[in-house]
């Protein structure tokens, strides 16, 4: 760690080991071999309390969640990426994020998958919505985890705080509390993730950990 540094906390830590998660390994209890590549990153945060605001190999990222928009069209994500070219967008369905733990996990996967060329898609954005979605095809990602009318939704945006803030203010009126209405039931079905599943791995987040591990294997 270098000097003059803030402390690792390692609540905070993603530690992946060949570009995998280890906690979809074997935690801290993963044991490494010859040539293995470790990568260490902080997840810090910052922002106020009631914006989700963090730092992830120098990019910053926040997480917005949108009420339910009755009259929502396919061209809602492109109309937003249209008014703020200098950020990087990209927008789920609420209910395929656990909380918000499980959301910068999967964002640092991607982003770690782009600073070794490994990316699923040519873009970043693409990148996440399939780890999310857990599946390379990005119509069958659209068609699963895309936004919907009558459904809150999470928008992820990348890029510098001067931009972040503007979009924030641009769509203020449109948000909800984050992360008040996660359905973990749902997320097991659609993954097919059983109780013996979650029985067998020895962590406080078994559910966030299974997630995580089935987006950093996808090829």
């Amino acid at each position: 760690k270098p000097k003059n540094t803030i402390d690792f906390d390692e609540k905070n830590l993603l530690i992946a080991v060949n570009g995998i998660d280890s906690s979809a390994l074997h935690g801290f209890e993963t044991r490494l071999k010859t040539n293995d590549v470790v990568n260490i990153i902080p997840v810090i945060h910052g922002g106020s309390q009631q914006r989700i605001q963090f730092k992830i190999s120098n990019k910053t990222i926040e997480l917005f969640e949108f009420k339910k928009i009755k009259d929502i069209d396919n061209d809602f994500l492109l109309s937003i990426r249209t008014e703020f070219p200098d950020l990087l967008i990209q927008a789920v369905s609420s209910n395929f994020i656990l909380n918000k733990e499980h959301a910068k996990k999967i964002i640092s996967l991607s982003i770690l998958a782009k600073k070794h060329s490994m990316l699923l898609s040519k873009k970043l954005e693409i990148d996440i919505l399939l780890r999310l979605a857990g599946t390379t095809q990005i119509t069958d990602a659209i068609k699963n985890i895309g936004i919907r009318k009558n459904q809150n939704f999470l928008l992820i945006a990348i890029g510098k705080k001067l931009f972040l803030n503007r979009l924030h203010q641009s769509i203020s009126p449109n948000l909800t509390d984050q992360f008040t209405n996660t359905n973990p039931t749902m997320l097991k079905k659609h993954f097919k993730i059983s109780s013996s599943d979650i029985h067998a791995i020895n962590s406080r987040t078994p559910l966030e950990d299974l997630l995580v591990e089935k987006a950093s294997i996808l090829i």
